[in-house]
């Protein structure tokens, strides 16, 4: 696989240029032999004082927080009293200090913030850590949070103050009622506080503006805008699902003698009676202007991406994997990724009986029983390698089949086998092996020839799946052996944790399934 320069649409419908692709949401974080000096010094001096006082602030927050909030009506808000009034004040001072503490010493804010009446939601991007929350403890803006949130000690009590909407996993219904909550609050003309949402609903590396999900925007109601910058020279900040663990990342934050944040409240941004009835475009609309002033591009990409990137499947994705890029192409087309092993044994049978001959577009077309379009041209450009206007149709099934089950490598790699192996003896070769690894990986070259040798025992130059299986199962950490260690470069850091690719508590899913199907119409 390959990527290709290539068009897409838009929502509003105009052709953008494809832009190259890169995965939002890998940290690669390396140090010089003076920054490893310095984060040597610093945490024997500085990181235990500053971990101190951020944790006694804490604390120092919970008894105010929790007078605060008792007896509070989860219904209604009530007038602004004055020792109300005090309590917010001390709140906000208290958190300032923690922020301080962990080397904030001062903030950027440009722009003004709006009114609750002006713009009910502030939407803000790009969401890359848990130091996101700075312009939660600023504003006391209300944020969307997983229920589970509020039953942590100390945190779930500091949480209730700022009367967050709660969406439950539990509960089926909970997405749609936080929706409705929503729209209650933000139709309430500036009585409530306003909402604070990350749409982009997980962590990035802030390279681009990912997929905004359209959930924050369905109320229809004018939002803020509003970009944070972290613009250190040594980024501790960001927090992937690839990179330093959260740990990690307040040990090297803390370090830094002094880190920067920056917070630009953008224009108010009214929605159009059309973008009011597709909040798909309202949040694509939102999300351009956003990046135009971050001046980073914006990509397709979703959290559903992420999880594809970060599947725990015997093979871990490269930083620079295409599959990233195909995945978003094959959303824009409409396949259907769920329910798929029906499909995928159907596309495996037809490619089996093609033999390995090449396809023109038009054939490609065919296969996929789908009409012509900019997004397929893109699609084919991927697996077209030669630039001569034909693709090798197995390529395609293969990578479909690591984007629908991405957790289940021998299943993708045996479905492979039955398209690529000969008939008399149900073997492939080393080139073929290679080219089914390639394009599970999304890479345009990988070197198996060791792999190759360590699963052909015999010396025969060939391999039936059994013996592929055999090899997997008694050594299972085979891909790190043989794969990322002969394709150095490749994968970037290893992965600090294990860290399933869920959305943190800053940014819960809340759009409800009836939305989705709309929000694939214009991804």
């Amino acid at each position: 696989m390959r990527v290709a320069g290539s068009r897409r649409s838009s929502a509003d419908g105009r052709k953008e240029l494809a832009l190259p692709v890169t995965n939002p949401f890998v940290h690669d974080l390396r140090f010089t032999p003076w920054q490893k000096l310095q984060i040597g010094v610093m945490t024997l001096t500085l990181f235990p004082i500053r971990l101190f006082v951020a944790a006694s602030m804490m604390l120092l927050a919970w008894p105010f927080a929790f007078i605060a909030t008792m007896g509070r009506s989860e219904e209604a808000v009530e007038p602004q009293c004055l020792w109300r009034r005090v309590v917010d004040i001390i709140l906000r001072t208290i958190m300032r200090v923690m922020w301080f503490a962990g080397g904030f010493h001062w903030i950027s804010v440009k722009g003004r913030q709006a009114l609750p009446a002006e713009a009910p939601i502030l939407t803000l991007a790009p969401h890359s850590s848990y130091f996101d929350a700075m312009p939660v403890t600023m504003t006391m803006a209300t944020i969307v949070m997983k229920a589970e949130s509020k039953d942590i000690p100390l945190w779930g009590t500091l949480i209730k103050y700022i009367r967050p909407v709660f969406v439950s996993r539990s509960d089926q219904d909970s997405r749609k009622k936080t929706v409705e909550e929503i729209k209650r609050r933000a139709h309430s003309g500036g009585e409530w506080p306003q909402i604070m949402i990350f749409p982009e609903g997980t962590c990035t590396n802030r390279s681009c503006l990912i997929t905004f999900k359209p959930g924050g925007f369905i109320p229809a109601v004018p939002v803020q805008p509003v970009v944070i910058r972290y613009p250190n020279k040594l980024d501790t900040i960001t927090w992937t699902w690839q990179g330093p663990g959260a740990f990690k990342i307040l040990w090297l934050t803390l370090c830094q003698f002094h880190n920067e944040f920056e917070i630009e409240f953008l224009p108010i941004y009214t929605p159009s009676e059309e973008e009011k009835r597709n909040p798909p475009l309202f949040a694509h609309n939102v999300r351009r202007l956003m990046a135009k002033a971050l001046e980073v591009p914006v990509t397709d990409y979703s959290f559903e991406d992420c999880q594809l990137a970060m599947a725990e499947g015997q093979f871990r994705l490269p930083v620079d994997t295409c599959l990233l890029e195909f995945a978003k192409l094959v959303r824009r087309l409409g396949l259907k990724r769920e329910s798929s092993d029906k499909l995928l044994k159907e596309y495996g049978k037809r490619a089996r009986k093609l033999q390995g001959q090449k396809q023109t577009l038009e054939e490609f077309a065919q296969f996929l029983d789908l009409p012509m379009s900019d997004v397929l041209r893109d699609m084919f450009a991927l697996f077209d390698e030669h630039e001569d206007g034909t693709v090798d149709i197995r390529e395609f099934v293969i990578a479909f089949s690591v984007v629908c089950r991405p957790a289940k490598t021998l299943e993708t790699i045996k479905l492979a086998f039955t398209m690529f192996e000969a008939e008399e003896d149900g073997a492939i070769t080393e080139d073929e092996l290679a080219c089914i690894l390639r394009t599970a990986l999304g890479v345009a070259e990988l070197r198996v020839s060791r792999l190759f040798s360590a699963i052909d025992v015999e010396d025969s130059g060939k391999l039936t799946f059994e013996m592929f299986r055999s090899f997997a199962e008694q050594r299972p950490d085979f891909a790190e052996e043989f794969l990322y260690a002969d394709n150095a470069g490749f994968w970037g850091t290893p992965t600090s944790s294990a860290s399933s690719p869920v959305s943190n508590g800053f940014c819960a899913d809340f759009t409800p399934s009836e939305h989705h199907a709309t929000h694939k119409k214009h991804d």
